[in-house]
């Protein structure tokens, strides 16, 4: 996949942006969940949707803790990721489970082939126009009635991540608005099934309130 001419250069930054912090980050939020319930009843409510045993792909997976959580909950699951780093990580922390390198907006896989999709906090280096593509290559991997997860920051101000843990790298986190991502899904081929938008928690570092969209594929 290659980076459009419109927004230059967004695969090949988010890469070396990841690539580079991935210790670091896989070391910083290992464990993590074990401090979310809200979150970690997100995905168990996800899992139930999606039913026992079906599979699902964890899309921008990073070192896999996600990947992990729903593999315990019954998912068929595996991790799909940009970066490499990552991608060897979650394989060494996760030796069980299967991990591959790709983009999200060129799945590898063919029509209709999967139960569920996750995409956690993976959309947010995505422009806004190219979102639509994006999830229209989710609604394209899912079967009719598959299950769709999709997690972000709220709000409208992007939040850029300037030297994290002191590498000479640079990034925008996107933040959006539930209910134009709400609108988006429809626009691919999704019906909403649940809206849920959180506080933040300022104990985990947020700033601003967290949005879950639950969809199904039509």
């Amino acid at each position: 996949m290659t980076d459009s001419p419109g927004a230059p250069g967004f695969l090949t930054a988010t890469r070396t942006f990841y690539d580079a912090i991935a210790e670091d980050y896989a070391a910083t939020f290992r464990d993590s969940y074990a401090g979310r319930p809200l979150d970690r009843a997100l995905l168990r409510a996800y899992a139930e949707l999606v039913g026992p045993g079906r599979p699902v792909a964890d899309l921008g997976c990073g070192p896999g803790e996600v990947t992990a959580l729903l593999a315990a909950l019954g998912l068929d699951v595996y991790g799909l990721d940009l970066s490499p780093a990552m991608v060897e990580i979650a394989r060494r922390e996760h030796p069980g489970l299967r991990f591959e390198q790709g983009s999200m907006l060129e799945l590898p896989l063919p029509d209709g082939a999967l139960a569920g999709v996750v995409s956690w906090y993976s959309s947010i280096h995505t422009p806004a126009d190219r979102l639509p593509e994006l999830l229209r290559e989710y609604r394209r991997v899912l079967a009719p009635g598959g299950h769709l997860l999709l997690a972000f920051q709220a709000g409208d101000r992007p939040r850029r991540h300037e030297q994290p843990w002191g590498h000479p790298v640079t990034l925008d986190f996107l933040r959006r608005d539930p209910a134009h991502m709400a609108a988006l899904l429809g626009d691919a081929g999704f019906a909403l099934v649940s809206r849920t938008v959180r506080e933040p928690d300022e104990s985990l570092g947020e700033a601003v309130a967290q949005a879950f969209l639950f969809a199904r594929a039509r």
